[in-house]
């Protein structure tokens, strides 16, 4: 992934008002950020824990989506992440929601799926951060990094309506 600055990253939400993108908690550390090894920008509001972000960049420049985290019950289990397909155990993946774009959205509709609650997906997938136990797979890393995008790409396009 490019690179983004917070001024690209505040611009590229497509969910929430430009107010609220103005007032949303950015990383401060953008410029140690593992780019070359992301397929896409996420990261967890510390100051809310029920807050998470996204961009990426599908070919038409960043889109950014904002997240709500759905608290976990709490018990021990093991998940998968419906974008990367990495197991986790415990509250490792979590049911994110995101608010549709447009007037869909300021309607109420909105759009889930399950992430690692991290976010770190493209670490996962290039094994730079260890989730645990690895599903085998026959497929080359390449082949992840394209299923994860597609993965992505379809989500952004459930958003975006």
């Amino acid at each position: 992934m490019v690179p983004l600055t917070e001024s690209a990253i505040r611009a590229s939400f497509v969910n929430c008002t430009k107010g609220e993108a103005k007032r949303l908690a950015v990383p401060p550390d953008l410029i140690d950020r593992p780019w070359t090894d992301l397929d896409f920008f996420g990261w967890r509001d510390l100051s809310g824990a029920d807050r998470a972000y996204l961009v990426a960049d599908p070919g038409t420049g960043p889109v950014g989506v904002a997240l709500r985290v759905a608290t976990g019950s709490g018990r021990a289990r093991r998940s998968m992440c419906s974008l990367c397909l990495t197991t986790h155990t415990g509250d490792g993946v979590a049911l994110m929601t995101a608010r549709k774009a447009g007037p869909a959205g300021r309607q109420g509709d909105s759009v889930g799926l399950y992430l690692c609650v991290d976010l770190a997906c493209s670490l996962y997938l290039r094994r730079r951060k260890d989730a645990g136990r690895h599903l085998d797979e026959t497929i080359t890393l390449a082949e992840k990094i394209e299923r994860t995008t597609t993965n992505l790409t379809g989500f952004l396009g459930r958003v975006l309506g």
